[in-house]
């Protein structure tokens, strides 16, 4: 009996020994501030044993509108990674604007402010300006082509650009084309678009916009419906799927289409927080905003077409801009194109040529 009591409490001291030791060299473990482990291999302590995964909790925030496309993606995406990890890595999602809006979106996920949230890659040129290619005018004119860069050498440039800012990109999620509304007269060519007010939202889409002739008032998405009804501005650019959401028939009588940008949005991650996670959960976003990624891209074809004919189902007066008239178009848009050069440089250059590589 003695004998027994002895090996027992020299197991207890061993034990007690190795977790020490542990702790010495595992770092802390997360917090109710969601702070995770930052030291490599943290997420695999001999208690897990490989097999679970670390608790954590991740806020998700975006402010596109809860039924668009990119919505649901991205509302699924965080549903399969919360049930993927049988409920040990839970995300929180903070849709619409609720808890940021889009001006403030991409400072709130580098410092931390939120862990992850959706934003345009408009207002993410304003950090990384080589980001800046989708608003280049009339640069992908097909859907595959947008998909077929971002898998390639482009996206890889472009992810690595948004690292060295602080922001980890999980996932690409394509938006759509990027189309012209208002409620003063069809828009036909660029000439018509002289002295008309038009809500913008970066530096490139407002270059462009002042070669046509324009004035680009910048604002928030949420802003334009009031802005339109009220006059203060004539009209603005946005895809079709959020002017039917946003309700843009209500507020602007013309549409012209002319597929002038292709708009991505980006899931991304605060880069300190994505590197303090385990392997095993970063393995986990990684992959299922991967699905998540193709899901979305199948989706972007189809929902345009389909919110373009719900807009002039509503009333909106519609133009397709021709095709043969692109050049038109992009060469009175020119200066978008010296405004991107100007803040990305050789390597702004060095995409564009990669884009017109793969046309």
């Amino acid at each position: 009996m003695k004998s027994r009591k002895i090996w027992t409490t020299l197991l207890a001291g061993c034990m007690l020994a190795g977790s020490v030791l542990a702790g010495c060299g595992g770092g802390a473990a997360p917090t109710a501030e969601n702070k995770p482990q930052t030291e490599a291999g943290a997420g695999q302590t001999a208690a897990q044993g490989g097999d679970e995964y670390q608790e954590v909790t991740i806020r998700l925030a975006y402010n596109l509108p809860q039924d668009h496309h990119v919505s649901r993606g991205v509302e699924d995406f965080a549903k399969k990674v919360t049930e993927r990890s049988g409920g040990k890595v839970k995300i929180q999602v903070y849709p619409s604007g609720q808890l940021l809006s889009d001006k403030e979106m991409n400072q709130a996920i580098l410092t931390g402010g939120v862990e992850m949230g959706v934003n345009s890659s408009t207002l993410w040129a304003s950090v990384v300006p080589e980001m800046g290619i989708f608003d280049v005018p009339f640069s992908f004119p097909t859907y595959d082509l947008a998909g077929k860069a971002l898998k390639g050498e482009i996206g890889e440039k472009l992810n690595q650009h948004m690292e060295a800012k602080g922001a980890k990109v999980l996932m690409y999620a394509d938006y759509g084309y990027a189309q012209f509304a208002n409620n003063v007269k069809p828009l036909k060519s660029p000439a018509d678009f002289k002295g008309l007010k038009f809500r913008s939202i970066g530096e490139i889409p407002s270059a462009m916009l002042q070669g046509y002739g324009a004035a680009p008032v910048f604002m928030g998405a949420g802003e334009v419906y009031m802005a339109l009804q009220r006059n203060t501005i004539d009209g603005a650019t946005s895809g079709t799927t959020a002017m039917v959401q946003r309700k843009y028939d209500e507020v602007s009588k013309y549409l012209t289409i002319a597929n002038y940008a292709y708009l991505e949005f980006l899931l991304a991650v605060n880069k300190k927080f994505w590197d303090g996670l385990p392997p095993k959960t970063q393995e986990l976003l990684a992959t299922t905003a991967s699905e998540t990624e193709d899901w979305i891209r199948q989706q972007a074809e189809q929902e345009d077409k389909k919110t373009a004919e719900q807009l002039k189902e509503k009333g909106m007066e519609v133009y397709v801009v021709p095709e043969s008239d692109y050049p038109v178009w992009k060469e009175a848009g020119k200066p978008a194109v010296d405004e991107y050069l100007k803040n990305s440089g050789d390597t702004g250059k060095e995409l564009i040529q990669l884009v017109e590589s793969l046309q």
